[in-house]
Order: structure tokens, then C-alpha cells, then sequence
């Protein structure tokens, strides 16, 4: 890697990945170029540089991550030294009971009856009508 110009800043890609929020330097960087991370809401290329204080914004997995810079590391640490590294502002990941539900069906058992489909659906249309917006008068 390159000389950086100043010592106070790293790539937001590197940083993403040293401090343990992508497992993958490419994960980081192939999020970067999705339009997935924001830098002091801006949306960020991977050679953005990022200094103590910056605010980053990390979707990934179908949650958003907020953080702030506090310290500028350049290698992969522990988690412990990366917890260090960043004060966590994200908000706390939906509840399992939260997320959509989803028809499995056990390998082989072919087609729902129709029995099994009107039991799918009235499930589906509970989860729906719990969360629609309010109707507006």
C-alpha cells in the first residue's frame, strides 16, 4: 500500500475491515462501491479517508450500522482493541420474532396442500395488517 499524506486518516475500507464490522477487506470494499457506507453522510468510495470523529453508516445484512471514528488503526486487532477503535451508535437489531416469517418446507415434501397454503396465508396476512402503516383521513 501507498504512502498515505496524512497520518490521521485511513482508507474507510481498510477501517471497516480492521475494526471487525465486515469480515472481508473486499466485503468492505465491494460495500463501499454499492453505495452501502456513508461517511459523515456522504456516500463514501472505498479510498475515502476517515479520521477520528467521522460519523460512518454501514448497511449490511439488512441492518444499519452507526459509528464513530475514534481511533485510526491500519491492521486487523482483536475485537476487544477494536471495540476501542469506534463508539457505537447503531440501534439494537430487530428481535427474531420481528423478522418475516418464512414458508420452509422440508426437502421433498413437495407442493403445499391446500390446506397448508390457507394456513401459510392467514399467517402472511396477520404479519401484514400488524405492520401497515396507519390509513390517513
Amino acid at each position: 500500500m501507498g504512502a498515505m499524506s496524512d497520518e490521521g486518516t485511513v482508507r474507510v475500507d481498510l477501517w471497516i475491515w480492521s475494526v471487525r464490522l465486515l469480515k472481508t477487506r473486499s466485503m468492505a470494499t465491494t460495500a463501499c462501491r454499492a453505495g452501502h457506507v456513508r461517511v459523515n453522510d456522504e456516500r463514501a468510495k472505498p479510498s475515502t479517508a476517515v479520521k477520528p470523529g467521522d460519523e460512518i453508516r454501514l448497511r449490511h445484512d439488512g441492518r444499519e450500522r452507526i459509528v464513530v471514528v475514534q481511533r485510526v488503526i491500519r491492521k486487523r486487532v482483536g475485537a476487544s482493541v477494536a471495540q476501542e477503535c469506534l463508539i457505537d451508535k447503531s440501534p439494537p437489531p430487530p428481535p427474531p420474532e420481528a423478522l418475516v416469517p418464512v414458508g420452509r418446507r422440508d426437502r421433498g415434501a413437495g407442493r403445499p396442500t391446500k390446506r397448508e397454503r390457507r394456513e401459510l396465508e392467514r399467517i402472511l396476512d396477520r404479519y401484514r395488517t400488524l405492520n401497515e402503516p396507519p390509513e390517513e383521513d
